[in-house]
């Protein structure tokens, strides 16, 4: 599975089934460009576990507001549509899986 760009009109629909990592960044972030590659590793190794959601936060200030979010990186964890997991600023992929699959 690919990682899925979501926007303010698709982003309830993207994280409203199982389990669903949704990282908020930004272009300039430069932590949120650290993580990318590492979301990219979880989505090859555990795609059949948990889907990844990335939210452009300039493009898209509705949802961040909606989750409160006020830096970036941040990851939510959304199983079946409701926040069950939150991690603010660059993780290790340990870190990352780790969390995935005590929610999975």
């Amino acid at each position: 599975m690919a990682i899925v760009k979501a926007t303010d009109q698709t982003f309830t629909e993207e994280t409203g089934q199982g389990l669903v990592l949704a990282d908020f960044w930004a272009p300039w972030c430069g932590p949120c460009k650290m993580i990318a590659p590492v979301l990219e590793e979880i989505d090859a190794e555990m795609s059949d576990q948990v889907k990844i959601v990335k939210l452009d936060v300039d493009e898209n200030q509705e949802t961040a507001g909606k989750f409160g979010v006020m830096s970036i990186p941040t990851l939510l964890l959304f199983k079946d549509g409701q926040v069950v997991d939150q991690v603010i600023g660059f993780q290790p992929k340990e870190a990352l899986t780790e969390i995935i699959t005590k929610h999975a």
